[in-house]
């Protein structure tokens, strides 16, 4: 456990492995993880005065707006599991966000400890979410590549069907990866400007890119 508080945010297109290395990263620095999904969900369970507010968008199938967005996460950040840190993944997702996250942290006199960006070619990105297979029984996921189950179509452990997700198809991917360009690539030279931001292929074995991540955070804490 390091002394100094590690405030990290994860980037990278949608398939990159996010997920998967945030929870490592959860492991190895005694930091929890934050998603802005599962933010809202908890603020919206609690009915925090902020999650009653995002409920009313979500319950009329609206996008929950970014000062509603801001106020959840500055809630959730002062939760005590804060206190030495955590992993943003999936936020800030605009520019917009990001300017009102550095307020957040001014405001708290504190400061951002890196940025990482899991940088994996479109190609890949098309291949690994849409050859991604899941069961409709228990919800275990597989791989047609990188995953295969012993049947074909059949899953190892409850024996379900297994199927692909309508936002895996190849089309839905491509779509996916448009939108990730035009709203939230542009955070790179935001962040790349402050001197902050740091490039990890996402591409090889997910301990090698474990170990790259917790290099650079790791140097951070060094300088």
């Amino acid at each position: 456990m390091m002394s100094k508080a590690a405030r990290i945010i994860l980037m990278g297109p949608p398939g990159c492995g996010k997920g998967t290395q945030s929870k490592k990263l959860e492991s190895r620095y005694s930091i929890p993880q934050l998603s802005t999904g599962d933010m809202l969900r908890v603020a919206v369970r609690d009915k925090t005065p902020i999650g009653i507010e995002a409920k009313k968008y979500m319950d009329s199938g609206n996008l929950v707006p970014d000062d509603v967005i801001v106020g959840v996460v500055s809630d959730r950040l002062k939760a005590s599991d804060c206190q030495n840190g955590y992993i943003l993944d999936g936020f800030p997702r605009t520019i917009a966000q990001a300017e009102a996250l550095d307020e957040i942290f001014d405001k708290n006199g504190q400061k951002l400890t890196a940025v990482i960006n899991l940088e994996v070619k479109d190609d890949d990105v098309i291949a690994r979410l849409s050859g991604r297979r899941q069961c409709k029984k228990c919800g275990v996921g597989f791989h047609i590549v990188f995953n295969k189950p012993k049947l074909d179509g059949v899953c190892d452990v409850c024996g379900g069907e297994l199927y692909q997700r309508d936002d895996d198809n190849e089309k839905t991917v491509f779509d996916r990866l448009s939108v990730y360009k035009a709203k939230t690539a542009p955070l790179l030279d935001y962040y790349e400007k402050v001197g902050l931001l740091n490039n990890v292929s996402g591409s090889g074995s997910i301990d090698d890119i474990f170990g790259s991540i917790c290099s650079l955070i790791d140097k951070r804490f060094e300088a």
